[in-house]
C-alpha cells in the first residue's frame, strides 16, 4: 500500500519556491562564493551548483512535516556543495532546515541538535588550526557554528518559548475549567440547600393545615371547625413569617430591618408546642450544651421535618424527641474532639390506610443530606412498633458547613 506524505505548508511553499529562484537569479548572473575552480573544487562546472540548490529547495518543503529526514538529507546537498562552485542561497537554505528541524523535531533531537552541533563547531575550529598550525583554521569552526550552532540555538529558544506559552495558555484553562467546575458545584450545593430550608419551611405548615381543613370540612361541628380553622391561621400565619424570614435571607440587601435570625435549638419547646396544637402527644427531653450554629439548625431542621412526618404519617400515640450530647460516628479525629449530639425522633408505627396528608419523601432525603454535611449518620426506619429517626451531628470545632 502507497504511504501518502503529509501536505506541505503552504508557507514552506513559499520559502521553497524563493530559495530556488533566488539561487536561480545568483548563478544566472554569475554570483557565487568560489569564483575560480581551486583546488578543492572537484566539480567546476557552473550548472552543477543547481543540483545542491534543488535538493535543499525541496527539503524546505518537508521541513515541518519530516525536520529529521529534511536537517539529513540537507547536510549531504551542504557537503555535496561544497565540492562545487556554491551557492550562498543552498548555505541559507541549510540554516533554515536546522533552525526547523529543532523547533519543528520531536523534542530528543531539538535537544540533540544543539549539542551536536556546538561540537562540531569546536571540533572545527580546533582540529584545522591544529593541522595547519595557523590561526586562520580558526574560521572553519567559526564557519560550522554560523551555519549550524547558530540557526539550531535559535531554534531551541523559540521552542522554548512557545512550549512556556502553551504551558501557560493550558494553565489559564486549567484554571478556568475548575473555576467553573467550582462555581457549577457552588450552584448545585446552594440549590440543594435552599430546597432543603423551602421543604422544611413549608411542609411542616402545609401539613397541619392539609389535615385540619380535611378536619373542618368533614366534621359537621362548629367547635371542631373552629379550632381546625385556628390552627389553620396559625400555621399560615407562621409559614409566612418563615418564608418573609428565608426570602430576607435570599436578599440579603442590607435592608434598615435585617431578616430574623436562623432558628435554633432554643426554639424546639416552642415547636413542640405547635405539634401539640396539631394533635400530636409530644414529649421533648433536650439535654444539651452551646452547640456550633450548623449542628443548632440541623438538629433543628430535622426535629422539625420528623414532627411533620409523624403529623401525616403516625399512628395515635406519644411521641417523644431526645436531644442528648454522645461520641462521634467513627473512630475518633483527634484527641480534643468535642462529640457528637444525638438526636432521636421516635413515633407510633401502624397501619393507617395511608398518610393524613400527601408527601413526597424529600423529607428524608433532606434529613440525610444535613447529617451527610457535618460528617455525621442518619437513620430512619421502624424499631417495633415505632417509628425511630436517629441523627448523630459531630460538633467539631463549629466551622463545619451549614446545613
Amino acid at each position: 500500500m502507497a504511504v501518502r506524505l503529509p501536505r506541505p505548508h503552504r508557507d514552506d511553499v513559499r520559502i521553497a519556491l524563493g530559495g530556488l529562484l533566488g539561487g536561480l537569479l545568483l548563478w544566472a548572473i554569475g554570483l557565487g562564493p568560489r569564483e575560480s575552480a581551486d583546488g578543492l573544487v572537484l566539480w567546476p562546472q557552473r550548472w552543477v551548483v543547481m543540483v545542491p540548490l534543488a535538493v535543499t529547495a525541496g527539503c524546505e518543503l518537508m521541513r515541518r512535516t519530516r525536520p529529521g529526514a529534511a536537517v539529513l538529507i540537507g547536510t549531504a546537498a551542504l557537503a555535496a556543495d561544497t565540492l562545487t562552485r556554491g551557492s550562498v542561497v543552498t548555505v541559507v537554505m541549510f540554516t533554515d532546515l536546522m533552525y526547523a528541524a529543532v523547533l519543528y523535531g520531536t523534542p530528543a533531537s531539538a535537544r540533540r541538535l544543539p549539542w551536536v552541533t556546538g561540537l562540531l563547531t569546536v571540533i572545527g575550529g580546533v582540529v584545522p588550526a591544529a593541522l595547519w598550525r595557523t590561526p586562520q583554521g580558526l574560521l572553519v569552526g567559526v564557519g560550522v557554528g554560523v551555519v549550524a550552532l547558530a540557526p539550531a540555538s535559535t531554534g531551541w529558544v523559540v521552542r522554548n518559548h512557545r512550549e512556556a506559552a502553551e504551558a501557560a495558555r493550558l494553565r489559564a484553562e486549567q484554571t478556568a475549567l475548575l473555576a467553573e467546575t467550582d462555581r457549577t458545584q457552588a450552584v448545585v450545593a446552594e440549590r440543594a440547600r435552599m430546597a432543603r430550608e423551602l421543604h422544611d419551611l413549608v411542609a411542616n405548615h402545609l401539613s397541619a393545615i392539609a389535615i385540619h381543613s380535611t378536619a373542618a370540612l368533614s366534621i359537621d361541628d362548629p367547635e371542631t371547625s373552629r379550632h381546625a380553622l385556628t390552627v389553620i391561621r396559625e400555621n399560615s400565619v407562621e409559614g409566612l413569617a418563615e418564608m418573609r424570614r428565608l426570602i430576607g435571607v435570599l436578599r440579603d440587601s442590607g435592608d434598615e430591618h435585617p431578616p430574623a435570625a436562623a432558628p435554633t435549638l432554643d426554639g424546639l419547646e416552642a415547636l413542640a408546642e405547635a405539634a401539640r396544637g396539631n394533635g400530636l402527644e409530644v414529649t421533648l427531653d433536650a439535654r444539651h450544651d452551646k452547640v456550633p450554629t450548623p449542628v443548632e439548625l440541623a438538629a433543628y431542621r430535622i426535629v422539625q421535618e420528623s414532627l411533620t412526618n409523624a403529623l401525616k404519617h403516625a399512628a395515635p400515640g406519644p411521641v417523644t424527641v431526645t436531644l442528648a450530647r454522645g461520641a462521634p460516628p467513627g473512630p475518633p479525629r483527634h484527641s480534643d474532639d468535642d462529640g457528637a449530639l444525638e438526636v432521636r425522633v421516635t413515633s407510633p408505627y401502624g397501619h393507617r390506610g395511608g398518610p393524613r396528608a400527601p408527601g413526597s419523601g424529600a423529607g428524608l432525603i433532606g434529613m440525610r443530606e444535613r447529617a451527610a454535611l457535618l460528617g455525621g449518620t442518619f437513620a430512619a426506619g421502624p424499631e417495633g412498633a415505632v417509628w425511630t429517626v436517629r441523627a448523630t451531628l459531630p460538633l467539631g470545632d463549629g466551622e463545619g458547613e451549614p446545613a
